[in-house]
């Protein structure tokens, strides 16, 4: 082995990225290409009256205007629009019929030789509507909320358990709607190959899933449709199901007979993609020494009119606090707005934020400090299923990020602390998010000269698939990471699930070990019937590749190339494709944890909050790769101080329109928000999950960070704010 695995490798798709040579999405060019530009409904409910596009056709360069009375024939049913990730309903149709659902709806595509000249018309296109009533305001609504099925069954009496606490805690935090804004736009290039076969370049984190549903929706075979997206520049979500963008490039493509490309806007994104408005009630009953004698939670959601979208944001306290005594609720409202999408850790970057600004509260009002009481409340076991788990170093998480924090300095009085002008507070809080893993397969090609080829649907949506797959390739293969090259997200490559949930280092680095075995298997074999084989009478569980070579472990003079052995066999390749499936088992649970510390310095006067340091203190099992893994808890982390002090969709309820659909008035953190992070990873053997012990990073490091802000505020200021973001409006009034 030579070790790849674990260690701070750098980006194999690096360079690439930083000269140029990886190309997205809309950067795809072919013969006679053309541009579409969307045009949005401005109403949020009612129906297309009257569509004019006269004028517009009247531009010279204009070869179309795609709208309901004109497309190609699309899918009726909606099976046929449902893609492996949809929630219940019926999914949005883009220039499916007269019906508006949303502001900001596409209703035409206008299509030109050139992309300015599409813009141009479209502003040319004049739409008549008939509006009806409707509603977009989550507060104003919340009484309409319907229930979803328990997310987790209740335990014991909570009600009565609450009622009987010697202390109780109860409030409301409100979590706005998020809209993605990814740097890469939306975008789709699909290329008419002829004789009606298209060749599909797409924003997405699964090309098979848009695959299959392009073939549903336009009843095309499999072979007829390919979908490729190499490169992605920022998803977490936003690329899980098919966007309408994709159905109006190839819409198009199909019309015209010629290759199409569509690029929303920054704008036009806001029409989709978002996290949803969520209004989180979480009571906390608690003896007088900090136990729990209850938790209950429940979220009220919005989703749209045509789909139910929900996450899991309440069953959380399962998984981190002993009680014996819980209840949850899901409730959603349906408006009139698109559906919402997963946002990086969907339901627990809500719900735990809650969660955990209550245990804060709690924490305050018992006169105990916040580590204390999650110590004490500290469960070893899943609730829910009353399951151990496969690994859960928490305990640790706590103990290392305070220690680097310094937290035993914190003087617990808010505003004791200060700065200068500035009053400091010390917020924490705990993360938690789901060990999942899916079935992958990968099929690996070995080349008699050293190099393999290893190859997969799979996506890398930015977070670093490609080098992960070629470390373990070089360990399983004994061969220089060099001799590695990764192809991925190829719908015509061995299948794979769309890339979402932190599931995929774990379950792509499996498969490739399941091809690689394969590999090794074979060389053995041809490498102990060669003439005078020093591997010869070697048990085959024994024989390693390492180096290049064909070695028995520990012996490393007894080795042969691994060129001598195929040319032997006479292979100029070898070839192997490994489905993995991890088998189904319900006795443990498996999560990922952390433990977030947070230093904000607020201007007394100004009310204007700093995020100074973060610390995040992770257990994730087995980490392949210490520098991308590294990032992806930054990133999480930035994303974070996003949530807490800078995000937040607002719409006009008077017009059901988003009015800061951009991001100059849409706030994100930006290099003069971020300042110390210091990401520590506990370590966390895990025998039991997998054979490499892995578990997923991408969703846990924003889990928590919201919290431990509005914590680290509350303690700076001694201002409890549960509506975020919290900025300094209501840190001020």
């Amino acid at each position: 082995m030579n070790g790849y695995v674990g260690t701070p490798t750098s980006r194999v798709d690096g360079r690439a990225k930083v000269t140029g040579a990886a190309k997205y999405a809309g950067e795809f060019t072919a013969d006679r290409l053309v541009h579409g530009f969307v045009v949005e409904a401005t109403i949020p409910r009612g129906r297309i009256a009257q569509l004019d596009t006269s004028e517009a056709l009247k531009v010279a360069g204009v070869l179309d205007v795609l709208t309901h009375a004109n497309r190609p024939s699309l899918a009726d049913k909606d099976d046929a629009w449902k893609d492996e990730v949809a929630p219940e309903g019926s999914p949005f149709r883009p220039l499916y019929d007269d019906t508006i659902k949303f502001n900001g709806q596409p209703i035409a595509l206008v299509v030109a030789e050139e992309w300015a000249t599409a813009k141009f018309a479209a502003t040319l296109v004049r739409i008549d509507y008939e509006q009806a009533e409707f509603a977009t305001d989550l507060e104003a609504e919340r009484g309409g909320a319907s229930e979803m099925d328990k997310p987790h069954k209740p335990r014991g009496d909570a009600a009565g358990a609450l009622a009987a606490a010697a202390l109780r805690h109860e409030a409301d935090y409100l979590i706005p709607t998020e809209h993605h804004n990814p740097m890469e736009l939306y975008a789709t290039t699909t290329v008419w190959e002829g004789d009606g076969k298209l060749t599909v370049y797409d924003k997405t984190q699964g090309v098979q899933n848009v695959q299959k549903f392009l073939c549903g929706v336009f009843d095309k075979k499999p072979e007829d449709i390919r979908v490729l997206s190499p490169y992605v520049g920022g998803a977490f979500g936003s690329g899980l199901r098919p966007q309408y963008q994709v159905v109006l490039a190839t819409l198009a493509a199909l019309a015209l007979k010629r290759s199409v490309r569509v690029v929303l806007t920054r704008q036009q994104m806001y029409g989709l993609g978002y996290r949803p408005m969520t209004i989180e009630r979480v009571a906390l009953g608690a003896k007088s020494d900090g136990t729990l004698d209850a938790v209950t939670h429940e979220a009220i959601a919005v989703t749209s009119r045509y789909e139910d979208f929900a996450r899991n944001d309440t069953g959380w306290a399962e998984q981190l606090y002993s009680s014996p005594n819980s209840s949850f609720s899901h409730k959603l409202v349906h408006l009139d707005v698109s559906t919402p999408s997963d946002m990086r850790a969907p339901g627990a970057a809500s719900g735990v934020c809650a969660l955990e600004c209550a245990m804060d509260e709690l924490a305050v009002a018992l006169n105990l400090d916040p580590i204390e009481l999650r110590l004490k409340c500290y469960s070893d076991r899943d609730q829910s299923e009353n399951l151990p788990y496969t690994s859960k170093q928490l305990r640790q998480c706590y103990a290392r990020g305070a220690e680097a924090f310094g937290w035993g300095r914190r003087d617990p009085a808010p505003r004791s602390m200060r700065d200068g002008k500035e009053l400091v507070g010390w917020g924490m809080a705990t993360g938690v998010w789901e060990a999942l893993q899916m079935p992958v397969a990968v099929r690996i090609v070995l080349t008699s000269n050293g190099h393999a080829e290893v190859s997969c649907a799979a996506s890398d949506i930015g977070t670093g698939t490609y080098t992960i797959v070629a470390q373990v390739a070089a360990d399983a293969l004994g061969l220089p990471i060099e001799n590695i090259s990764v192809r991925l997200a190829d719908s015509t490559l061995p299948q794979a699930p769309v890339e979402g949930g932190s599931w995929m280092a774990a379950s792509s680095a499996h498969a490739v070990l399941g091809a690689a075995e394969d590999i090794r298997q074979e060389l053995a074999r041809h490498a102990q019937a060669m003439p005078s084989s020093p591997l010869a009478g070697v048990d085959a569980q024994d024989i390693i590749l390492a180096e290049g070579t064909i070695a028995k472990a520990g012996e490393r003079g007894r080795a042969i190339s691994i060129a001598d052995a195929m040319r032997y066999g006479k292979l100029e390749r070898i070839e192997k494709q490994k489905l993995n499936e991890f088998p189904e088992d319900k006795s443990h649970a498996r999560n990922t944890h952390s433990a977030v510390f947070a230093e904000v310095k607020v201007d007394e006067e100004l009310g204007v909050i700093r995020v100074t340091r973060v610390v995040s203190a992770v257990a994730a099992g087995r980490i392949l790769n210490t520098k991308t893994g590294r990032s992806q808890i930054m990133g999480g982390v930035v994303w974070g101080i996003g949530m807490a002090l800078h995000e937040e969709t607002v719409m006009d309820h008077r017009f059901g329109r988003i009015m800061n659909a951009n991001i100059a008035e849409y706030h994100i953190p930006v290099n003069a928000d971020v300042h110390d992070i210091d990401v520590i990873f506990v370590d966390e053997p895990d025998t039991h999950i997998n054979k490499l012990g892995v578990k997923g990073l991408g969703e846990i490091g924003i889990v928590g960070v919201p919290a431990a802000i509005a914590n680290a505020v509350y303690h700076a200021t001694g201002k409890r704010i549960r509506r975020f973001p919290i900025t300094l409006d209501k840190l001020l009034g």
